[in-house]
């Protein structure tokens, strides 16, 4: 038996949960709803599916009355825990529930299968709470655009800052500005590992968890509350979508000066992921100004040896090297070169032959040890940037820029079998043309 209880009391957020049925169903963006049996029991709380499930021993170990040994875990995000369960005499009482009902097998193996009927009333059930005192549902989609002092004063927050938690509903409002952001030190952006990293609470002097913003952004998880990030900070923002800190590595610090360029400080760096789908309506454009990348990296303190620290920096600056000099030869081309908006999907750069016909560019390192791994994960992006744009520009172009050629010449039939242009330095002409 896992003491989950036990875990919400020590403030320790919930990653994954024990499954032992319809694996193979089980996908990233499945909602679901969790449920405590026994005494004082009934509807806790609701979430998201992250991934596919994946067999490895129990954890976190302690919170288990005996060590249940390997077992099969689906990765999740909690979207929202109640303050009171919902009792099960509720459901019991509705009809919905009197034939087929998994209220009654329980006792078996986690998922158990609800019928469209049966997920309304649950939903009913979370809107009902809100109702009585916990707020109100959230209603924005992603790329809608509302007024910050309505969106405030629907569910609450400070209508300044770029930190909002919510007093009238369970949300912690984040709000980034690329037009502004920059003279505060704050420089969010998309970081190479796929993560949006989003800078924390405090314009002055170093900062820390003691404010309230930086805190429950943090802790969002194991507080019950949802992190939904707008694009703008004043008069109308857009809704880009609900993301949560990475399980793996919630944030780091950096250096950022202070509000006016004054003294360089220490700030946080959220590293935040999407929840579910974030996907932009054909109205919201794509890009914003090319930001240049930093070709000045320095190693991590951390490495565990001199030859991985120093593969480690040669990989970056490969990286942002090859990035900057194909941007700055497509802008003596000619093209309107941009970087990825916070609303877009994460590739290094782009560049527009028309408003509505662009170019978007993953750039990849490549040794002769990670040249398989880098070129099938440039691949992969690519397909995945073309598909996210597809309803938001007329034709998208993918161009996978690498270090050299690569070794073997497949990888050239490979990408022009699926749409992508794959070119490296001296080929400029086959990819800017």
């Amino acid at each position: 038996m896992f003491k989950l209880g036990r875990l919400r009391e020590d403030g320790h957020p919930l990653h994954s949960w024990s499954v032992g049925r319809y694996l193979g169903d089980l996908a990233a963006g499945d909602r679901f709803v969790m449920w405590v049996t026994g005494t004082g029991g009934g509807l806790v709380g609701r979430g998201r599916i992250s991934g596919a499930p994946t067999k490895q021993p129990g954890s976190p170990v302690e919170y288990w009355q005996e060590d249940p040994g390997d077992r099969w875990y689906a990765p999740l995000v909690m979207d929202e825990w109640l303050k009171q369960p919902i009792p099960r005499q509720r459901f019991k009482e509705d009809a919905r529930f009197q034939e087929k009902s998994p209220l009654a097998t329980l006792f078996a193996a986690n998922p158990h299968k609800v019928t469209a009927e049966q997920w309304a009333a649950f939903e009913e059930a979370f809107a009902n709470v809100r109702d009585e005192g916990v707020g109100p549902s959230w209603h924005l989609q992603p790329g809608q655009s509302i007024k910050r002092k309505a969106l405030h004063d629907r569910y609450g927050g400070s209508r300044q800052g770029g930190i909002s938690k919510c007093a009238k509903s369970a949300n912690v409002l984040l709000f980034t500005d690329p037009k502004t952001g920059h003279q505060h030190g704050y420089y969010d952006e998309w970081a190479e590992d796929g993560t949006f990293h989003y800078t924390g609470d405090g314009q002055k002097g170093p900062q820390s968890f003691d404010t309230l913003g930086n805190s429950s952004t943090r802790d969002h998880v194991s507080l019950g509350l949802s992190l939904r990030l707008f694009e703008g900070s004043r008069g109308t923002v857009r809704y880009v979508g609900e993301f949560a800190v990475n399980p793996d590595e919630p944030y780091s610090w950096a250096m950022a000066p202070e509000t006016g360029g004054g003294p360089l400080r220490k700030v946080i760096r959220f590293h935040l992921v999407q929840v579910g789908s974030t996907t932009q309506p054909p109205s919201v454009p794509v890009g914003c100004a090319y930001r240049v990348a930093d070709e000045s990296v320095e190693p991590a303190p951390a490495q565990p040896a001199l030859s991985d620290i120093e593969l480690v920096v040669r990989n970056l600056t490969t990286h942002r090297k090859l990035q900057n000099d194909l941007a700055a030869a497509a802008r003596i081309g000619g093209l309107d070169v941009f970087s990825p908006g916070v609303a877009d999907p994460d590739f290094d750069l782009g560049w527009r032959l028309t408003e509505d016909d662009l170019t978007v560019c993953e750039v990849k390192s490549l040794t002769p040890a990670n040249e398989t791994r880098q070129l099938r994960a440039g691949i992969g992006q690519l397909l995945d940037y073309q598909d996210r744009l597809a309803d938001r520009v007329n034709s998208v172009r993918a161009v996978l820029w690498v270090e050299r050629e690569p070794t073997e010449a497949r990888w050239l039939a490979l990408c022009e079998r699926v749409g992508i242009t794959l070119a490296w330095p001296g080929r400029e002409d086959d990819v800017l043309g």
